[in-house]
């Protein structure tokens, strides 16, 4: 079987879990854009695509994260599945999601794509479901690599072939987000994805903004540790750095990379 899974971060931790079940041994496959925040309009199309990918260089122009992009192309990496698919009547792939915007997101843009495999295709839906932490307890993780490795052997079981009706609902539920072309989407469990304008996470991100002095990446981190929806540190970043482009705060540094630059309240 083909693992998909949406975030860097659960590649490392699914591949542990092979070492405890071979069974589970095999290719994992990385959709690296993040489907929850920026443009969505024809996005299959030549021009969507390209209009998506300016927008992603223009958020991470200048900053940390500004190559990130550069070495991703889903639709490719969606064409060889498909021929591996095609040309191996044995292999399956499982799609795992979390519930998180960004999984969510990552599944509905891809689904539609794999209709022609149905019977082949998996999900491993972890929305509201307990697993046991490091320290023995009980807790409900919202992204896949937050999962300790030995209890994928409980997770596997979840697997799932993707239903005829899921394969004609959902690529229409993503339709339906995609014309509205918000800049934002959160999760409101399951499959359920909330619309929002691009400034969504801001009144949320001022929160931590105070009248001393602090580095971006303090800023950032504080709004991660607290905040009830959260979204990648690229993406912040660049929200951060529209508010100084607003005059909205006093600044100090070279506002690029995220330990290079302070903020704080406008003084009186």
């Amino acid at each position: 079987m083909l693992h998909i899974v949406f975030q860097q971060e659960d590649i490392n931790t699914l591949s542990k879990s092979f070492e405890l079940d071979e069974s589970l041994r095999d290719e994992i496959i990385l959709i690296k854009d993040d489907f929850a925040v920026g443009p969505l309009k024809d996005i299959y199309s030549s021009e969507g695509i390209a209009e998506r990918k300016q927008w992603w260089l223009n958020v991470l122009s200048g900053g940390d994260y500004s190559n990130i992009f550069e070495e991703t192309d889903d639709i490719k990496t969606v064409n060889e599945l498909k021929e591996k698919l095609k040309n191996n009547e044995e292999e399956k792939v499982w799609i795992w999601i979390a519930p998180n915007q960004h999984d969510v997101s990552g599944y509905y843009w891809l689904i539609g794509q794999l209709k022609e495999f149905e019977g082949k295709v998996y999900v491993l839906s972890l929305n509201n479901l307990p697993f046991i932490n490091d320290k023995g307890n009980i807790f409900y993780p919202e992204n896949l690599f937050q999962i300790p490795p030995r209890e994928f052997l409980k997770a596997k079981k979840l697997a799932r072939p993707v239903t005829t009706s899921e394969f004609e609902i959902d690529p229409d539920e993503w339709a339906r987000i995609c014309n509205d072309n918000k800049g934002v989407r959160i999760s409101e469990g399951g499959k359920k994805l909330a619309l929002a304008d691009y400034d969504f996470y801001d009144g949320e991100l001022k929160k931590y903004i105070t009248s001393d002095w602090q580095k971006a990446s303090k800023i950032i981190q504080q709004f991660l540790s607290k905040a009830k929806d959260t979204t990648s540190h690229a993406y912040l970043l660049w929200r951060l750095k529209t508010m100084i482009a607003q005059d909205l705060y006093d600044v100090q540094g070279k506002v690029e990379n995220i330990k290079d630059f302070e903020m704080k309240q406008k003084s009186a």
